[in-house]
């Protein structure tokens, strides 16, 4: 290698190898400082385009867990007023039983009846008042079954089937227990209406059990993507200190090995003294 003061090959190479350390030591502080090995696609297109993908699916997920307790919260309040609308029917019933006894009075007819047309404004009541966001499935606002998001295509559903539980729906309007007749057909009405309402709160019951455990697998769905994310992209933050504690001791070592280089022209000043 010869001297020269115009070209200092060795303060070159030092250099070099020392912008390539603090480069090295520079992407290693920001996968520290953003707990990220691929921030962008430069760091690694196709990773990164893969772990976008994900990203995509993970985001509509969220849309269809939404969709999915939205579901949940309106099953549980129309099955709450479901069940409580079949424990009114079996008060009812017992009311008509009662009153188609021959030995009641007509007072005493006149008393169960004023019970019972009480539990059927109660029955109303309870189905009108089972709405959750705007949506009811027992007062017959509903003709066709409302659907929920199944999968992130947006192309699967789960269905919820409305019913009709007004009084007049299930047949309890315009009876009366105030005679042993009356009370008689009021019980074939109200066997009718219960059975109904038992039939509809089953299918309702096993739709809701559907709801509760996709919405299950789709938590467990989501938490798979965000770790499948996360392997593609995290970094390894214990092999990224690591890997700093080494860079800055060879960051001192090539500052001062640039330093040896940078003083190297001094040595040709001493082949001219005399």
């Amino acid at each position: 290698m010869s001297n020269s003061v115009h070209t200092n090959t060795s303060a070159l190479i030092a250099l070099q190898n020392l912008n390539q350390i603090n480069d090295r030591m520079s992407a290693t502080q920001n996968r520290i400082s953003t707990g990220l090995r691929v921030q962008g696609a430069k760091d690694n297109a196709s990773v990164w385009a893969i772990a976008q993908n994900q990203r995509g699916d993970l985001g509509a997920l969220e849309s269809v867990k939404t969709s999915l307790n939205r579901a949940t919260s309106l099953a549980d309040v129309t099955m709450a007023a479901g069940e409580s609308i079949s424990d009114l029917i079996i008060q009812m019933r017992q009311k008509a039983v009662a009153a188609s006894d021959p030995s009641q009075t007509a007072e005493s007819r006149a008393a169960y009846n004023d019970d019972f047309q009480a539990l059927v404004r109660s029955v109303q009541q309870f189905a009108d008042s089972a709405s959750f966001d705007g949506v009811n499935l027992l007062d017959a606002s509903l003709a066709a079954p409302l659907n929920f998001l199944a999968n992130v295509d947006a192309i699967d559903t789960i269905a919820m089937d409305p019913h009709n539980f007004t009084a007049a729906g299930l047949g309890l309007n315009g009876i009366d227990l105030l005679s042993a007749g009356n009370a008689t057909t009021a019980r074939g009405l109200i066997d009718a209406a219960l059975a109904s309402v038992s039939s509809a709160l089953a299918g309702l019951g096993a739709q809701a059990k559907q709801i509760e455990t996709h919405n299950i697998f789709v938590t467990r769905l989501m938490d798979a993507l965000e770790t499948g994310i996360g392997k593609l992209v995290d970094a390894d933050l214990a092999k990224e200190s690591a890997r700093l504690q080494a860079l800055q001791v060879q960051q001192q070592l090539g500052a001062q090995s640039l330093s040896i280089a940078n003083q190297a022209p001094q040595i040709i000043l001493s082949l001219f003294r005399s």
